[in-house]
């Protein structure tokens, strides 16, 4: 039996375009084989690869983390279990952007969105401003000029 798959059937397969295929391979995420021909041969195994680049790009997880994650099995399938050391890897980092997202969101209705660094009450756009404390304004523009 053979247990390698050709770019379109990968494609087919894993629902992702060939065209895509190509450029995780560009970018390391995947290997292929060449055959006699030079045409592109994936082991079996590198389906779940590919659903494991789409699920943790649905996450947000960049394809650079998604890479270095991904070198730490480099010869042998992605089994379960390390599946699951990715997870909770991602996990904790997951955790840290929905509480900052819902941060944003539940502050966002006081935000004026002016962009001035120096509000006194702004945590959007510049939390924990101390020089805010001290009123609206450039104050460090204006000790610069004092000097």
């Amino acid at each position: 039996m053979d247990t390698t798959l050709s770019v379109g059937d990968v494609a087919k397969r894993s629902g992702v375009a060939v065209s895509t295929l190509h450029y995780y391979e560009e970018k390391g995420l995947i290997k292929s084989l060449r055959t006699l021909g030079n045409q592109r041969r994936y082991h079996r195994s590198i389906l779940r690869r590919v659903a494991i680049i789409r699920i943790a790009k649905q996450a947000g997880i960049s394809l650079r983390l998604i890479k270095s994650h991904l070198e730490k099995f480099p010869t042998h399938e992605v089994s379960p279990s390390d599946w699951q050391q990715m997870s909770s890897e991602w996990r904790a980092m997951l955790n840290d952007r929905i509480l900052s997202l819902t941060q944003l969101r539940d502050k966002l209705d006081s935000c004026i969105g002016c962009g001035c660094l120096s509000l006194r009450d702004c945590p959007l756009r510049n939390p924990e401003d101390k020089l805010g404390e001290q009123g609206p304004g450039a104050r460090i523009l204006e000790e610069e000029k004092q000097q």
